[in-house]
This record gives structure tokens, C-alpha cells and sequence, in this order.
């Protein structure tokens, strides 16, 4: 790469732009005057006619002199910058150069245009040119004549689906969504129980599909799970088929355009879409949470794939999923639930609160089996269905309270053995007569289209110390 000479003057230029175009002249001028200038073009190699201009071809001069503006005039000395103007001002080159009257026949002022070293479809690929303090992530070079969705599929690095390939460009653009440094741990990944940096979460946010600014949403999500308390690795290694359900709250749901409405639990907004798919990539590439291996789910599941959706607190009366597990209305958070397929609670006749709180017990009675009690669940409350609660004045806790109450289950209607049924409670554990609650824990969150009598249940796996509790964690950028 050239480089700028030590002493003298130094003019950033390029043909696309008017006002470059218009103070060629006055370069000639300086130059007449004795002025010893070189001058630097960035796209038209002949741009300044007559002047023999350095082309700057890679751009590599003006992403290293920090060129923002064309036309840039450098005062250089000693080997370093000692000054510089930005656009067209007479007066200013004038004082700059020492010499008076500079492009008499010109306006006096006209502002500068872009620099091509900050040409948003340049510079991603510019600082991965020549960011020296760039990426450390081991480099996989793909033969000339190999398709890299293909490569990237038969590596394993892909849940089933098309991956966008992780260019050093688009992990640059990735990282730049959050403010911590690349090296930052993000967490301890299992199953293999592997570090996972802020620039491999990067990586896998891109082949996931993720915009930069998922990536703190994605790390919240990743450490939400990676902790001893959600045990990513017994839901691995669980044959019942499981993963997170990934819940956001706060301003960050607007600030990234997700989707709390309309078909909240389905396809078509790329934030929902591809949060939870970059935070399982992360288990499957960083920590080897494959499925075969350690995951030795059944079935499996959506969550396998990723599962993140957004509260509609606007819509709610009620306190945010958030604010329930003691965070700010102002603060972003992301809960992770260890959760199965979504199942609908289907009521489209019920017109007061009692009514329809009989569905949802008739309901969350059966979820995962109904002889089965101290699992945790999340409902999903959609609006017509949360209309009943709002009109009758109940709010969170009246809602908890009643249904908590009713999902108290007779121990003697669940025992093995009872109706032909082998699963339930052990006999001989001295609970004859007595009532267990349902669930230990219930979320509830409002979130739906505005039209549709139907909500929805997630049920839950072992939950406690020998299975997984939901975490939430606040997201920082």
C-alpha cells in the first residue's frame, strides 16, 4: 500500500463528486504556487487530469487517514498529521495554505460528499481489509469450485436449514450491535462446556439470520440459559422433547421491530424468527449440543429450532412477564422457559373471567400428562381472551390467585395404578388424602392478534433443583 509523504499537503479526492470536481483547479493552483501537494484519488485513476494522483485503489490510505469527507485537505510534517480541512471554503484554504486568492471564479463555500472508505456498502468489507485488532475465530477456507451453503451443511454447523455463510464483513456488521468487546466470555456452553466469546455468538447470529441489533438480545438469551438453574444440559440430554422458550420485555422489543401480535407464535418477522435459531446454533456449534449425540430428544420440537417472542405489554392490563420476576418497566429483559410445543386453550363461548378460567384449568389439568404435578407452565394470554380478565377488574394476581387455587390436584385421583393408568404418584409416600398443586411455577404473558378467542399453553419439563427453572436476564447493549 502507498503511503502519505511527511511533509506537505494532501488532498482526499474523487471524481463522483461536485465539489471535488470543482476545486480540481484550485489543486492545479497550489501546486503553480510552489505548494509541494499530492494528491489522492479514489475512484477515477486520471481524477485530477494533469495532476498525477496517487489512485487509492483498495482504499487503504483513506481507511487508515480516516477520511470521512471528500474533498479532505492534510497538512502533513514530521511524518504525521498536523491539520486538516474538510469541503470547499476559500477562506479556509486561503488560511490553510498561505496562499490568497484560491478559485476566484468559484462559490466561496460548497460542503464535501462522502468518502468511498465509509460507503455503507464498503466498509464492513474495508475494516475486515484492515482492522488489525479484527477477529480471532479460526478461519475455514472453501475450496473455489464448493457451494457454501453445501460446505456449511456438511460441516454440521446448520440445525437443517439454509445458513447465512459468517464472512469476517458480516460478523464486523454483527458485532457492532453490541458495545462489548469481542473476547468478552459471553457464558460457559454445554454440553462440552465451551467458552463462547462475543465473536463466536457474532458468527452464529449471522448463520442464524440475526440483525445486529438481535445481538445483545441473543447474548441475555445465550447466559439466560447457560446457567446452573435452566440446566441447558439435562434439557439436552432429556428424551422428552424440549428446549427454550425464549419471552422479551421491554423497550428493545419496538427498538428491533419484533412481533407480539398477530400470529406472535408462527413465522414472518425475522427477529422472532431467528433469535432463539442463533442461541441454539450457539449449543449445537459452540457447545456440541447436537441432536443424536448428547440430544436425545424423542421427538423434539420447536424449540429445538428456536422459539422468541415478544409481550404485548402496550396491549395488556396487567404488569409485564417482566415486572412479575422484579425488573423495571424500563428495563429490557429476556426470560427463557424450558418449554414443549405450544398447545391452544380453545374457548370461544366464555363471557365472564369464571367462565373462561374454567377452560384454562380444564386445560393445564392435561399439560404434559395429567397425572403429573410440580412442572412449571407458560400461558400465553391472547387479547380477546385477556378482555374478560381486564372488563371484571382482575389483574395479575387475582388472575394467579384463582387459577393456582383450582389447579389444586386430589393426590388419591392420580396415583399409579388409578383408572389403568401406571403413571401418577408412587403409592406408600403417605400422600393418600391430600392435594398437590398442579404447577410450581406459571408465567403468564399477553401476546396475540386482536382477533381470535384462543390462547396458548407451553408445558414444561422437571422443573426444581433435578430439572430446569426459568431465568430471566436483563439485556445490556
Amino acid at each position: 500500500m502507498e503511503t502519505l509523504p511527511d511533509e506537505g499537503l494532501v488532498a482526499f479526492v474523487k471524481e463522483d463528486c461536485p465539489t471535488c470536481v470543482l476545486v480540481a483547479p484550485v489543486l492545479a493552483e497550489l501546486r503553480a504556487a510552489g505548494e509541494d501537494i499530492a494528491v489522492i484519488t479514489q475512484d477515477d485513476p486520471g481524477f485530477p487530469a494533469g495532476l498525477d494522483a496517487v489512485h487509492d485503489a483498495d482504499l487503504g490510505l483513506s481507511w487508515h487517514n480516516d477520511i470521512d469527507t471528500v474533498p479532505t485537505l492534510l497538512r502533513r510534517g514530521g511524518g504525521a498529521e498536523a491539520d486538516r480541512i474538510v469541503g470547499w471554503s476559500r477562506p479556509a484554504w486561503e488560511e490553510f495554505t498561505g496562499v490568497d486568492g484560491l478559485g476566484a471564479n468559484l462559490p466561496e463555500h460548497r460542503p464535501g460528499c462522502g468518502s468511498l472508505s465509509v460507503d455503507p456498502d464498503l466498509a464492513d468489507t474495508l475494516a475486515a481489509r484492515f482492522d488489525g485488532t479484527g477477529l480471532v475465530a479460526r478461519r475455514v477456507e472453501f475450496a473455489s469450485q464448493e457451494d457454501e451453503f453445501e460446505a456449511m451443511f456438511e460441516r454440521g454447523w446448520s440445525d437443517g436449514l439454509p445458513l447465512v455463510p459468517p464472512t469476517p464483513e458480516r460478523v464486523l456488521r454483527m458485532l457492532a450491535g453490541t458495545s462489548r468487546a469481542a473476547d468478552d466470555v459471553v457464558a460457559i456452553v454445554p454440553p462440552d462446556l465451551i467458552e463462547a466469546t462475543v465473536e463466536k455468538v457474532a458468527i452464529n447470529a449471522v448463520m442464524a439470520g440475526c440483525a445486529p441489533e438481535y445481538l445483545p438480545v441473543v447474548i441475555a438469551a445465550l447466559e439466560a440459559i447457560c446457567t446452573d438453574e435452566f440446566n441447558m444440559h439435562g434439557v439436552l440430554a432429556t428424551t422428552m422433547g424440549v428446549g427454550p422458550i425464549l419471552i422479551v420485555n421491554g423497550p428493545i422489543r419496538h427498538e428491533i421491530g419484533m412481533n407480539s401480535g398477530m400470529n406472535v407464535l408462527g413465522q414472518g418477522n425475522r427477529a422472532n424468527a431467528t433469535i432463539g435459531r442463533a442461541v441454539q446454533l450457539c449449543v449445537r456449534n459452540l457447545g456440541g449440543g447436537r441432536p443424536g449425540e448428547i440430544d436425545r430428544a424423542t421427538h423434539g420440537g420447536p424449540a429445538k429450532f428456536g422459539i422468541c417472542f415478544a409481550e404485548d405489554e402496550e396491549g395488556s392490563p396487567w404488569t409485564s412477564l417482566a415486572e412479575s420476576r422484579g425488573f423495571d418497566s424500563s428495563a429490557s429483559t429476556v426470560t427463557a422457559f424450558c418449554g414443549e410445543s405450544p398447545r391452544i386453550i380453545f374457548d370461544q363461548m366464555a363471557r365472564t373471567p369464571e367462565a373462561l378460567l374454567s377452560s384454562f384449568v380444564a386445560t393445564l389439568l392435561g399439560n404434559v400428562h395429567p397425572r403429573l404435578t410440580g412442572m412449571d407452565t407458560t400461558i400465553v394470554v391472547a387479547p380477546e381472551h385477556m378482555a374478560r380478565f381486564r372488563d371484571a377488574g382482575w389483574d395479575r394476581a387475582r388472575f394467579l390467585e384463582e387459577l393456582t387455587s383450582r389447579l389444586m390436584v386430589d393426590v388419591d385421583g392420580i396415583l399409579r395404578g388409578v383408572d389403568g393408568i401406571e403413571e401418577g404418584i408412587p403409592r406408600g409416600l403417605g400422600l393418600e388424602g391430600a392435594q398437590l398443586p398442579k404447577f410450581r411455577e406459571i408465567l403468564v404473558v399477553h401476546a396475540g392478534g386482536p382477533a381470535g378467542l384462543f390462547s396458548s399453553t407451553f408445558g414444561g419439563w422437571v422443573s426444581g433443583p433435578m430439572g430446569s427453572v426459568p431465568v430471566t436476564k436483563e439485556i445490556t447493549r
